[in-house]
Parts: C-alpha cells; sequence; structure tokens
C-alpha cells in the first residue's frame, strides 16, 4: 500500500526536476541579457581571429548581444584567471587556445587549473604550423637539407617566435628534439615583429602558423620547407607534410577553443555546444575559416577533455627536455 502512494510522490518529483532542467535551458539566455567571451590576449591576436567571428555569429543565433573582453598578460594566463573566478551562470565564457596546455609547463605559480576551473565545450579550429626560411639566408629546399647543415654548424643558425612559452616556441623545440639539432631560440614580443625579422634576414627560419605565414610564402619573401601536419592543408598542396618532409613525426598545430566555467549548468553548456556546432557550420564561419586555412574542430565534449589533458602532457614533455621555464 505504501509502495503505491510512494510511486506517485516520486514520478511527480522526476517531473518537476525535469521540467526545472528544461526551464533553465530554455530561460537561458534571457532576453537582451550579454553574454561575455573573455578572451585573454591583446586585440587583434589569432584567438581574436576566431573568438570575435563567432561571437558574432552566436549574438545572431541566440538573439542576444555578444562581448568580447580582452583581457590580455602573461601568455593568457592574466585572462584565464580572471575567467576562472567568474560567475558559472552560462553568461560569461572563456576563448583560449593551445597556449593554455603549454602555460602549465612554462609558469609554476598559475592560480588557476584548466582541467579543474573549466568545463571543455569545442574546438573553434585547427591551424597548422609551417617550417618557413629566409630563402636568402637558407639557400637549402629540403627539410633534410637543412636538418644537415645544422648538424654541421650546430648554434649557427637561429629561430624566431612569437615569444617564449608560446606555441611557434615550443614546436620549434619539439622539431630540435625530435631531430638532435640545436638551433638558437630568439624570441620577439608577437607576430608581427618575428615575421618582420625573418623577412628582413635578421633571423633564419620560424616555426609559424600556415595562416600567418601565407602571405610572406605567396609573396616569395619566405620559403615554406614542410607543414606540421599529417594531411594537405588546403592552399598549401604544394609544400611537403611531415612524412613527405622525412619527419614524420612533426605534427603539430595550433588550436583555438572555448570553455564554460566550471559549475555551469549541464544544460546551458549542452545548449551552447549545440549553437557551437551551428555556428562552425554556417557559411560565414566557413568562408571565415577557409581564410584562415583553418579546419573546424570536430571532437566532442568528452574527446576534447582527453585532448586537452594529452597536450598538457606532450607540453611538459617538450618544454622538460628544452629546459624551458618562466617565472
Amino acid at each position: 500500500m505504501l509502495r503505491k502512494k510512494v510511486a506517485p510522490i516520486l514520478l511527480a518529483a522526476f517531473g518537476v526536476l525535469l521540467a526545472a532542467g528544461t526551464a533553465w535551458s530554455q530561460a537561458w539566455p534571457a532576453p537582451g541579457k550579454a553574454i561575455t567571451f573573455i578572451n585573454p590576449f591583446p586585440p587583434g591576436g589569432a584567438v581574436d581571429a576566431f573568438g570575435r567571428p563567432l561571437a558574432r555569429q552566436l549574438g545572431q543565433q541566440l538573439g542576444v548581444p555578444t562581448v568580447v573582453d580582452n583581457r590580455g598578460g602573461a601568455g593568457g594566463t592574466v585572462g584565464a584567471a580572471v575567467a576562472a573566478k567568474s560567475a558559472p551562470d552560462g553568461y560569461t565564457w572563456f576563448l583560449g587556445a593551445v597556449h593554455h596546455t603549454i602555460a602549465p609547463s612554462m609558469y609554476p605559480k598559475l592560480t588557476y587549473d584548466l582541467e579543474r576551473d573549466f568545463e571543455p565545450v569545442a574546438i573553434l579550429g585547427n591551424v597548422a604550423h609551417v617550417l618557413v626560411v629566409n630563402p636568402k639566408r637558407v639557400p637549402e629546399n629540403t627539410v633534410k637539407e637543412l636538418i644537415e647543415r645544422i648538424r654541421k654548424n650546430p648554434g649557427r643558425l637561429n629561430y624566431a617566435s612569437t615569444g617564449s612559452g608560446t606555441s611557434q616556441h615550443l614546436v620549434g623545440e619539439l622539431f630540435k628534439g625530435q631531430n638532435n639539432l640545436f638551433i638558437t631560440h630568439i624570441p620577439y614580443r608577437g607576430t608581427g615583429p618575428a615575421l618582420q625579422d625573418l623577412v628582413t634576414g635578421q633571423v633564419d627560419m620560424m616555426f609559424d602558423t600556415t595562416a600567418g605565414a601565407a602571405p610572406f610564402i605567396k609573396s616569395g619573401q619566405l620559403k615554406a620547407l614542410a607543414v606540421a601536419s599529417s594531411k594537405k592543408v588546403a592552399g598549401f598542396e604544394n609544400v611537403p607534410i611531415a612524412a613527405e618532409a622525412g619527419v614524420p613525426d612533426f605534427v603539430a598545430s595550433s588550436w583555438y577553443a572555448i570553455w564554460a566555467i566550471k559549475g555551469t549548468p549541464k544544460e546551458i553548456v549542452d545548449r551552447m555546444t549545440a549553437e557551437v556546432n551551428k555556428a562552425l557550420a554556417s557559411p560565414d564561419i566557413t568562408a571565415r575559416w577557409r581564410d584562415l586555412a583553418a579546419t573546424p574542430g570536430t571532437l566532442d565534449r568528452a574527446e576534447f577533455a582527453k585532448f586537452i589533458n594529452s597536450e598538457i602532457t606532450r607540453w611538459r614533455e617538450v618544454a622538460k627536455r628544452a629546459n624551458a621555464k618562466l617565472d
């Protein structure tokens, strides 16, 4: 008898909870309330190149204002710390990048934890790295020829990066470690200054992204020796990929992503994930990503979480081998 009375009560309670969850999803976002995307880098960088078009597209889909809040500093770690302390109400999201899986190896005193304080949503885009050289300083036309020269002249050649601890730096160290080479690292404060000195012949080479290097390759100011990819990249079909260049393990990309603040209701994260996937398939975003020589992310949330963990491990090993660390 008691069981017969309890069952309807439990069913009613379950219905209330289900309705509450649905209400969460339907109520978000509230009409007119802005959604903020924290970009932990200064305006005009690669994260902006992906984050701002996405924010605009999501604003159109969701029918609410969107704001990109640039909080640059310390290789993206200042903005990440700000985002980690934000309210998990679905109105603040974090735009990050591969740099945030490198940061734990470079900054020993981070006040946040990427895996603990954030919930992975989606990778927005992947951009392969490409080994580019100044053709006047580096006459070699293949990676094998370049490696042979470096081994005969250890430390004589150098490579530029966009700064210590950036993906361009660690991809260079990955190449050095895989091939047991000594190449001098020259860090710059950003992509522009590094490419400028490479073009004018102040440095020998760089492991930049395809998006950043493409204009200089097309103009003939830089020479591409290999794309650090396992597959051909659109616009770089004539450049050897890693396996073709004789360095099959040299595969690396800069990727850009969106995270929820840990504790954001699951219904809201689910809704945002669906909206992001819809945005990535839109004609405007597809065209924009093509211009950036980028491919959209395809991992689901669980796969993305595993990928983050593997990237943290991978770059920790590269940084340890190179003895690279920042205070």
